[in-house]
């Protein structure tokens, strides 16, 4: 039976899932042009390794990435390259491989199963990892390579798999572990091997009971004593990583420090499918299960799609639209962020595209008002922070105060802006002053660059100038000398 945890502060929230559970996980019609973004969502770029007009196979690695804490990209349909450059029709989603699908979906001739994981060590395990682009699939894309190879040198005990998928709107995470719970644990066991870790929990939310049932059974088959699930209350932000950590394992991250500096490490239950699906077939990781919901699609329901496949695509496999969406988004509505049009191709990133109407979206008071300091953004602050006081460094920019009220420590989850009564935007704020701050770090770092540089060619000056000096002294008293000798 699984263990059951209790869970953080946090809130409560409506979800929005039923409709997409529905059905099976459906597989996305391939897209007639694969469009791949260079940066998928995370900030790290690629550099493309393929030409225009070459052919690529299914599989074969598009673009590499351009510093070991990456992960490539690889060609999620087989044809020729089309383009590569500035998306037109989204120029805001930067540069892009643009492949034209000829159908065939031949595969890489490297596209083949890995050798049985256990006779791999795990340094070789961890490369092919690397080599398939595997990359975190709950949202943050950090490379799951990386991950684990910095896990495995700091000797971590603990692995923690989380399923936790506390947003209103993400089930996909749901979907796969019902229907393939055997590749998590499969996933989960490859992760404990690269890793070294000793034991490993997948955790869950109570809200899953098939999923629960699909994992237990799964477990009960492999029959692995290092592997358990825990249960944790449905309380959002459950899936967020050290809360998470903390919930599951009894200890805290402390601030500045990583999960590994404490001996643990968390992987999303989508990743380890990914890893398993790598050993078994050595299929690259050029697909994702995503939601498709909202009020504004006809068949809300969760897909197996192909990274670079246009929304718009998507949203027409589900259905279409039931009228002209209000808003457009990808991830959760408590995090995530707005797309302008449905032209956008579909990232590694996005767990989740909702077509919101107006039934979807929660009402807001119109105005801002001044804090009350009722403390309600205090008790539901899963990280334990005091966000109205951060709003009064915020307001101030004083840095002194944001850093001694944990600024850094906060994670974005939105709990604070859900229960505000004076409908105060703290996320959006305590936002931008990361980035105001991160600028004036810079700023500052570029100042002292240079005044260093600047000091160091005055001294330079100065010491060309002392030499210059020294060797027109040098010449007078020679030409002294000389005259004195009657030269």
């Amino acid at each position: 039976m699984a263990a059951r945890r209790e869970f953080a502060p946090g809130i409560a929230l409506e979800t929005h899932k039923q409709a997409a559970m529905q059905s099976r996980i459906a597989p996305a019609p391939a897209p007639a042009q694969a469009f791949v973004l260079l940066d998928q969502g995370d900030g790290r770029h690629t550099v493309p390794c393929v030409r225009v007009g070459e052919r690529v196979r299914l599989g074969s690695p598009i673009a590499c990435a351009d510093t070991d804490a990456g992960a490539d990209l690889h060609a999620p349909v087989a044809g020729r390259v089309r383009s590569i450059g500035v998306l037109e029709r989204v120029p805001d989603a930067g540069h892009a491989i643009i492949i034209d699908n000829d159908g065939s979906d031949e595969r890489d001739p490297g596209f083949e199963p890995l050798p049985p994981p256990e006779t791999l060590p795990p340094g070789e395990l961890i490369e092919l990892i690397r080599r398939g682009g595997i990359a975190g699939l709950g949202g943050a894309l950090f490379p799951t390579a990386t991950k684990l190879a910095q896990a495995r040198a700091r000797s971590i005990a603990h692995l923690v798999l989380n399923g936790a998928e506390c947003e209103p709107w993400i089930c996909c995470d749901d979907a796969l572990m019902r229907e393939a719970a055997d590749d998590v644990v499969r996933g989960a066991q490859l992760m404990l091997r690269a890793s070294g870790a000793k034991r490993g929990t997948i955790a869950i939310e109570n809200d899953k009971p098939q999923a629960g049932e699909a994992l237990g059974a799964a477990l009960a088959a492999v029959g692995d004593a290092r592997l358990a699930l825990v249960v944790l209350p449905a309380v959002y932000p459950a899936g967020a990583e050290r809360q998470l950590l903390t919930a599951v394992t009894g200890l805290e991250v402390p601030e500045g420090a990583r999960p590994p500096d404490i001996g643990l490490l968390s992987q999303n239950v989508g990743t380890a499918a990914a890893v398993a699906r790598l050993a078994r077939t050595g299929e690259p990781l050029i697909r994702r299960v995503v939601t498709i919901s909202g009020s504004g699609v006809a068949r809300p329901c969760n897909m197996d799609a192909r990274i670079g496949t246009p929304i718009a695509e998507l949203i027409g496999a589900a259905g279409g639209y039931t009228g002209t969406p209000r808003r457009l988004w990808f991830g959760g509505s408590m995090t995530g962020r707005a797309l302008p049009d449905d032209a956008w191709p579909l990232t590694r990133a996005m767990n989740c595209i909702v077509a919101a109407t107006d039934a979807d979206l929660v009402s807001a008071a119109s105005v801002e008002r001044p804090c009350i300091r009722c403390g309600d953004c205090a008790r539901v602050c899963p990280a334990g922070l005091l966000p109205q006081e951060l709003h009064r460094g915020v307001r101030s920019h004083d840095e002194s105060l944001l850093e001694r009220y944990g600024l850094a420590d906060c994670i974005e989850c939105g709990c604070c802006d859900y229960v505000c009564p004076s409908a105060i935007p703290l996320v959006e704020r305590f936002r931008q002053e990361r980035v105001a701050m991160r600028e004036r770090l810079a700023a500052a770092s570029r100042a002292t660059e240079a005044r260093l540089h600047f000091e160091l060619h005055e001294r330079r000056a100065a010491d060309l100038e002392a030499s210059r000096r020294r060797e027109f002294e040098d010449a007078r008293r020679r030409a002294r000398d000389h005259s004195a000798d009657g030269g």
